[in-house]
């Protein structure tokens, strides 16, 4: 009997073709979710908080499948090329991990985040922890089953780190941001000292949110978002998702803050360029999906900071602003200062500016920390909150609804995730940095609207690799530099030094 083609096939090649089938599995309860959060009926949560358990726990047999593991070991041992030997590298770190944890536990994982979602959000809406925090205890103790089955012997929050950032060690993540938190408190507090008064009021007025879809869909537009691969909706809390064929984004709309949309739009424009700057030659594989969520977060801050609060995007996107909305009559300069003003006040993290951005990440990082540990109650959080807003920046929440309720990671059970959004900040100065050093008069093109090139220097040496380097090497090769945080230390001490006269 002739063999088959299956037969025939590599151990490499049928490896592949198993993960490739985990991808579609994982890819499809993207969808679902991204439903959940933009379109499904409120009653559709109890079907569907089982149509993504099982889609959780057919991905997590696949994976941990004995054939799959049999394969694996093959593969390694038939003298792969150097570009096997990278995607077999991270198959065996997700098999690793994978195969230590019981299927049950997963599809609970799945579950209980299908259930806390909507709970979230009515919690959220009507400013009553209660209702969400059996939702976060049972997380908080599903994720520390997770984590001792990973390894009993480590830090349950460092194996739950990396989740989201698999080869950058938490000791170093760590020291990256003890070094920004120590440069930012005294920044802010010169900042808050300084007698500068920006043009704060450039933007105010109402804003029908129609008018500001409007608005960021010329955004999108004349950043190059390819609408034939994505789509804009609205969303409780604004996120991105999908493959390299189909990325979308979502946002929100308050119509007495217009750039609190753009540029939640601009951030999530970062994430889907990134997801779609993927090869398409490599979908299904580890070469076709992303480094990791700091490497993400990276995509996102530099063309929300590093191009959307830039003075150069205002002078060519003031135009088109006042366009929509000609009742604003403001100069680029006032613009500019509006769009980077750091709050005094300000209690929401993604309305928070470059600045106090980072201390909002300190306070959840700390407080996960310590649920994950045990140190803290999830009875406590609110007050513990409450207090740590009250330490670090000053301000105290009124309500919950503005303070332990107002972000949807834990109602995921996405502890370990926060670090990485100033990881990716810190990452993104260093990015554009060396973008600048490369590209003839950025600034200049950015101010007359063209950003192919930025885009096109992005996908040759951050989004096309994949998961081919791991972050640091990923980082040397696009910058030539170790990863650190000089240049956005650099990068914010000049430019509020100039905004506030420091």
């Amino acid at each position: 009997m002739a063999q088959s083609s299956t037969d025939d096939a590599s151990a490499y090649d049928q490896l592949l073709a198993k993960y490739k089938r985990i991808a579609n599995v994982e890819n499809a309860g993207g969808i679902l979710s991204w439903d959940q959060q933009v379109m499904m009926p409120d009653a559709g949560t109890p079907a569907r908080s089982q149509q993504l358990s099982a889609l959780s726990a057919l991905s997590h047999e696949l994976l941990t499948d004995d054939e799959f593991g049999e394969l694996l070991d093959a593969a390694e041992a038939d003298d792969p090329t150097d570009e096997q030997a990278d995607v077999l590298r991270e198959l065996r770190r997700d098999y690793e991990r994978a195969v230590r944890v019981p299927n049950e536990l997963v599809e609970q994982i799945s579950a209980a985040s299908s259930e806390a979602i909507p709970a979230w959000k009515q919690a959220k809406a009507e400013d009553d922890f209660e209702t969400f925090a059996p939702h976060l205890e049972k997380h908080v103790e599903l994720k520390r089953q997770y984590a001792e089955h990973i390894d009993p012997d480590r830090d349950p929050y460092e194996v739950l780190f990396e989740d989201y950032e698999p080869c950058l060690p938490l000791e170093q993540a760590e020291e990256i941001l003890a070094e920004v938190r120590e440069v930012l408190v005294e920044m802010i507090a010169e900042v808050r000292e300084s007698d500068v008064e920006l043009a704060v009021d450039a933007f105010e007025g109402e804003f029908p949110a129609d008018e500001q879809e409007e608005l960021v869909r010329d955004a999108l537009s004349a950043l190059g978002y390819p609408w034939d691969r994505g789509r804009l909706d609205t969303a409780p809390h604004p996120f991105s998702s999908g493959t390299q064929f189909d990325a979308r984004v979502t946002t929100r709309y308050d119509e007495s803050d217009p750039l609190g949309s753009l540029f939640s739009t601009i951030h999530e424009f970062g994430h889907a360029l990134y997801t779609l700057g993927l090869a398409d030659e490599h979908y299904g594989s580890p070469l076709g999906e992303d480094r990791n969520l700091s490497v993400h977060e990276s995509q996102s801050r530099l063309w929300e900071n590093h191009v959307g609060r830039s003075r150069a995007f205002w002078q060519h996107f003031l135009p088109t602003f006042t366009e929509h909305f000609p009742e604003v009559d403001a100069s680029v300069e006032e613009a500019y200062e509006a769009a980077n003003q750091v709050y005094e006040d300000n209690l929401i993290r993604v309305e928070a500016d470059e600045l106090t951005y980072h201390l909002h990440i300190v306070i959840r990082f700390e407080l996960e920390r310590a649920l994950v540990s045990g140190d803290l109650a999830v009875e406590d959080v609110p007050e513990a909150w409450n207090d740590k807003y009250e330490e670090y920046l000053g301000i105290r929440p009124e309500t919950d609804s503005e303070g332990c309720l107002q972000d949807i990671h834990w109602a995921y059970g996405n502890f370990g995730y926060f670090p990485t959004y100033s990881l990716g900040s810190i990452m993104s100065a260093q990015l554009f940095a060396a973008a600048e050093d490369d590209i003839e008069n950025l600034d200049e093109k950015i101010a007359d609207g063209e950003f192919a090139d930025l885009r096109d220097w992005l996908r040759e040496n951050v989004h096309q690799h994949g998961r081919r380097y791991e972050t640091n090497e990923l980082v040397r090769r696009a910058t030539g530099a170790d990863f650190t945080a000089d240049d956005f230390l650099d990068y914010v001490q000049s430019k509020y030094t100039h905004l506030y006269d420091l």
